[in-house]
């Protein structure tokens, strides 16, 4: 989608949509040890054979859009909700699963207050694709984003920021 910035604006080809973390909040082991402790992949990862976190998405409706703005995030689950969403992970029945508890372990930008340790729901969906995630509903402004939706604007507010281009007046 060839899109116009109203910050900036220059013409742009794609309007990037989705953007997320590589880990798990990383402050929950030190940089020299990571290696050893953590077991990480694209959708899954392990710390200490004791915390277990799963990737997801959380979807924030863009209006007048068909596709939406999606945050890719990492929530803590329980030993038992995780080790039942790995042992369904390739059966097409896992999308009737009941949705799993889990905590926001993400630090997103452009949210305040911080997202870290939002309550949410993980919610499996189709053999290889990460679950989505439903923030609480509540007051924070991620949960407000993902109940109302956003605009365009603000969508091209939020990449020019996380590409590192901030809008200056």
């Amino acid at each position: 989608m060839r899109w116009q910035c109203a910050l900036c604006g220059e013409a742009h080809d794609e309007l990037p949509t989705v953007f997320g973390a590589e880990a798990p909040w990383r402050l929950l082991v030190p940089e020299a040890e990571f290696a050893q402790r953590v077991k990480l992949d694209d959708s899954v990862c392990v710390v200490d054979d004791e915390h277990f976190f799963m990737r997801g998405q959380i979807h924030l409706p863009i209006h007048a859009h068909d596709e939406p703005f999606i945050w890719s995030v990492w929530c803590s689950v329980s030993t038992d909700s995780f080790h039942r969403m790995i042992r369904t992970w390739d059966d097409p029945d896992r999308v009737k699963e009941p949705p799993v508890f889990g905590w926001l372990h993400t630090s997103l930008p452009l949210y305040e207050p911080d997202t870290l340790h939002l309550k949410t729901m993980l919610h499996e969906r189709e053999p290889g694709v990460v679950p989505r995630v439903e923030v609480e509903p509540t007051d924070h402004p991620l949960a407000v984003e993902q109940r109302q939706g956003i605009s365009m604007a603000r969508v091209e507010e939020m990449a020019h920021i996380l590409l590192g281009h901030p809008h200056t007046s």
